[in-house]
């Protein structure tokens, strides 16, 4: 927003993010849109100089504008989304957390415990498929009581991954697993409990079936404590429209 400032609008630029992440959480590819009024008689932006202006401004940030599209004045970035998809990575292999490869770093999560049962999580991962009342998965937070926990998720998947360079360090034996989410919106902290709650089934704390009664409990405070994954691992991957 600040970056988009410089290119002198007659009306200060106000972004419209389609999905907000926690702290530590990563965006592959998010989306947001805004207006932009040029002074009288100054011809309109179009998408490839948007693109360069505004990475122009933000070279020095973290962040990248991958493509621009002008839209109709009914769009919205959030609202007109139909699905956004995140991607969680686990490493496994790790006995302790100095075994995690350097640049991996706040890119995984490494869960305590060596291997974990895969198939047992793929199985329970089917539970969550579908239009279910997610209560049990939101953390709870101002907003929860103004927000229907009623969410529909089309896609739940769990396959090995290649890790950043992993070719080069073999011999250690480390594998990646990336579990993919795609729904039309998620609740607050849903996609990290999920992972949670299926890495729990992979080491052995739950079985399939309570991924199902957590489900069936809707009650927040019935999720295990120390399930939930931290956010370092998790990605927005894109967002559907």
């Amino acid at each position: 927003q600040k970056a988009a400032q410089n290119l002198k609008p007659v009306v200060p630029i106000k972004f419209h993010i389609s999905s907000r992440t926690d702290t530590g959480v990563h965006a592959l590819c998010n989306s947001a849109h805004f207006d932009i009024q040029r002074p009288p008689g100054k011809p309109v932006f179009n998408e490839k100089e948007l693109l360069f202006s505004l990475n122009y401004y933000l070279r020095t940030e973290p962040i990248r504008i991958l493509n621009v599209y002008r839209v109709a004045n009914s769009f919205h970035a959030r609202f007109s989304a139909l699905s956004r998809t995140y991607v969680y990575r686990l490493l496994t292999g790790c006995t302790h957390y100095s075994q995690i490869p350097v640049f991996e770093r706040d890119l995984c999560w490494a869960p305590a415990g060596g291997s974990l049962d895969v198939p047992a999580m793929q199985d329970a991962a089917q539970f969550l498929l579908g239009t279910h009342d997610f209560s049990t998965f939101c953390s709870l937070n101002s907003e929860t009581p103004l927000r229907s926990p009623v969410r529909t998720i089309f896609q739940v998947d769990i396959r090995p991954s290649p890790g950043f360079l992993s070719h080069h360090y073999e011999d250690r034996r480390l594998e990646f697993w990336e579990l993919k989410f795609r729904g039309r919106s998620f609740l607050y902290r849903q996609v990290r409990r999920m992972v949670g709650a299926l890495v729990a089934v992979g080491q052995g704390k739950l079985t399939p079936q309570h991924i199902k009664d957590l489900l069936e409990i809707k009650d927040p405070r019935a999720f295990p404590p120390s399930a939930m994954a931290p956010p370092s691992g998790l990605f927005l991957k894109s967002v559907e429209y």
